[in-house]
């Protein structure tokens, strides 16, 4: 007998949702909990995996044929070159963090646009606060902005009708710029990013992590944009050459950031990011709701239909191209 394994804490998962797991694969053994908590777990009999899988316990799982992430963002498993080797399909969570990831996005650019960094130290300080601030903080409107939102999928696109709807025109980067998204005014490839970075008061990154995107902003494309524009980063830290960002932000080539992700998790205590009067720092939970496990589980029930009726499964990430 082969096994479904829900790399899941108990907490994740109802009664009546694990019995419906075992009614659609009687013929598998369905086991629940993490990794360290599932004693006498036979990864080589695994032909089923969901939720919060590791790369390492994939390693393991030789004769796995489909794992299902809990997560959208599966760089640890595309940087394993025996798992990008092998013949098994991975999905991922794409669609679970729209609503939250859009409305943090929003949080950042409403933070800068009504000078709450600099108010919320001067408070910290009993201070009064007054604009323009000392540090520099001035208010302003989103109605009539740019947006420059690097990654049109799933997040990008939520993010993409909030920010239209508040009079803010969306400027959209994607591999495939032919693919049209409501809200976006103009779309383009990733070749014309310099030539659209200009025009920015907010650049936006969703984008994954893969080969193409490593590194992605550095100094040229921060050089490239206002002294007034906002970044925010809420995709994977390692987009953002980060030494370079932090010297953008003290010298005054850009005007802030909004950062939810960073090269090294957590943040170093040393960082100088934490201090920055024009930064926003926040512990990559952008991503996490209420409805997280439910959203999650809805994707997976439907993939395991799809996968005991031998039909194409949703979500399935290009393990070569990284996503």
């Amino acid at each position: 007998m082969t096994t479904l394994w829900l790399c899941l804490d108990d907490d994740d998962i109802t009664g009546t949702q694990l019995a419906r797991v075992r009614a659609i694969v009687p013929a598998m053994d369905v086991v629940l909990g993490r990794a360290s908590d599932t004693a006498g777990l036979d990864l080589a009999h695994v032909e089923v995996a969901a939720g919060w899988v590791t790369a390492e316990a994939a390693l393991q799982m030789r004769n796995v044929r489909w794992i299902q992430h809990w997560a959208a963002g599966v760089d640890s498993f595309t940087r394993q070159a025996e798992l990008v080797a092998r013949d098994f399909i991975l999905t991922n969570g794409s669609g679970v963090h729209g609503i939250p990831i859009s409305e943090h996005i929003l949080a950042f650019l409403l933070a800068f646009a009504r000078g709450l960094p600099c108010a919320i130290r001067a408070q910290a300080e009993h201070r009064w606060f007054e604009v323009p601030d000392p540090c520099g903080q001035h208010v302003f409107e989103l109605n009539g902005k740019t947006m420059v939102l690097v990654g049109v999928g799933a997040i990008g696109a939520r993010t993409a009708q909030v920010a239209s709807a508040l009079g803010i025109r969306v400027i959209g980067v994607r591999r495939d710029p032919s693919q049209d998204a409501p809200g976006v005014a103009e779309m383009v490839g990733p070749d014309r990013l310099l030539a659209v970075l200009p025009q920015a008061d907010f650049v936006v990154l969703t984008v994954p992590l893969t080969a193409e995107t490593r590194g992605m902003i550095g100094e040229r494309e921060l050089r490239a944009m206002k002294p007034t524009t906002v970044v925010v980063n809420i995709g994977r830290g390692g987009t953002i050459q980060e030494d370079v960002l932090v010297r953008a932000l003290q010298e005054g080539w850009i005007g802030g950031a909004g950062l939810d992700v960073f090269e090294t998790e957590p943040l170093p205590e040393d960082s100088p990011l934490w201090d920055m009067p024009n930064v926003i720092v926040t512990s990559h939970y952008a991503g996490h709701n209420p409805s997280y496990n439910e959203r999650a589980m809805a994707i997976f029930f439907d993939n395991l239909r799809r996968y005991t009726s031998d039909m194409p499964l949703l979500n399935v990430v290009d393990k070569t191209g990284g996503y």
